[in-house]
C-alpha cells in the first residue's frame, strides 16, 4: 500500500508497495524499484467488466474530463510533480467523493475509484459541465492534487469563483448570480456569477489563480 506526501510544497511522494495511479510523465525521480504503464481504458478494469470500461472511456473522452494516466507498481519511494505547481493530498473517508477538475489532479491510489460527473453549472466558466470524481473504496483514498499558488481551503457554506475552483468534496455546488441594470451597459463589477456550495462541513480548495472564463465565441 503506498501512502502520499508533501515535500517542500511542490513535490509529491509516494512511499510503500503495490500500486497507484498518476498523470502520465509526473515522475520526476525515484529510489527502489518501480514500472509504468499507460492507462488504455479505465483504471477501475480489473474491477469491471471490458464494456463498462469502454462506455467509462468513452464518457470522459466525450465531457473533456479524460487524462492520461499511468498505473505505477513496485515498491520505494516515487517523486511526482507538475511545473512546479503546489501539491495537496487529500485522504478520503469511506464512501467519500470528491469532484476535482482534471488539469488539477496530479495522482490518487488503487482505493480510489476513478470516473466524471455532470455537474451542470459550469457553462458560463471553463469549468465545463463535468468534472472528474473520485470515490474512496478501500482503506487508503487518497487523491493528490496541484494549484496554482498556494491553495486555500475553505469549509462549506462558501461562495467562490469558478475559475478559481479545483476541487471539493459533498453535494456539487449551485450557481449564485450578481445581474443587474448596471451590467448591461458594460458596468459590472465582473463578478455576476459565482458558485456557492450550502451544505456545512464540506470542503471546497481554491487558487490564487484564475482560468479565462466566458465563452469564445466569433463570427468570421
Amino acid at each position: 500500500m503506498f501512502n502520499f506526501s508533501v515535500y517542500q510544497e511542490l513535490t509529491c511522494i509516494a512511499e510503500g508497495s503495490g500500486q497507484f495511479y498518476c498523470r502520465v510523465g509526473a515522475m520526476i525521480a525515484y529510489k527502489g524499484n518501480f514500472t509504468s504503464e499507460k492507462v488504455l481504458l479505465d483504471p477501475n478494469s480489473r474491477n469491471q467488466g471490458l464494456f463498462r470500461s469502454v462506455m467509462n472511456l468513452a464518457s470522459r473522452k466525450l465531457t473533456g474530463e479524460n487524462i492520461p494516466l499511468m498505473r505505477v507498481s513496485g515498491s520505494g519511494t516515487y517523486y511526482m510533480a507538475n511545473r512546479a505547481r503546489h501539491i495537496s493530498v487529500i485522504t478520503l473517508q469511506p464512501g467519500q467523493s470528491v469532484g476535482v477538475e482534471s488539469e488539477n489532479l496530479l495522482a490518487f491510489t488503487e482505493d480510489c475509484k476513478y470516473g466524471v460527473r455532470f455537474i451542470g453549472v459550469g457553462v458560463v466558466s471553463q469549468k465545463g459541465l463535468f468534472t472528474t470524481n473520485l470515490t474512496a473504496i478501500g482503506k487508503n483514498p487518497q487523491v493528490v492534487i496541484t494549484t496554482e499558488g498556494n491553495p486555500i481551503v475553505l469549509e462549506t457554506p462558501c461562495v467562490v469563483d469558478p475559475d478559481a475552483v479545483v476541487c471539493w468534496t459533498g453535494p456539487d455546488p449551485q450557481f449564485k448570480f450578481d445581474v443587474n441594470w448596471k451590467t448591461f451597459i458594460g458596468q459590472s463589477s465582473g463578478e455576476s456569477y459565482c458558485f456557492e456550495f450550502t451544505q456545512p462541513g464540506e470542503i471546497v480548495i481554491i487558487q490564487p489563480s484564475e482560468r479565462i472564463s466566458g465563452l469564445d465565441i466569433g463570427i468570421d
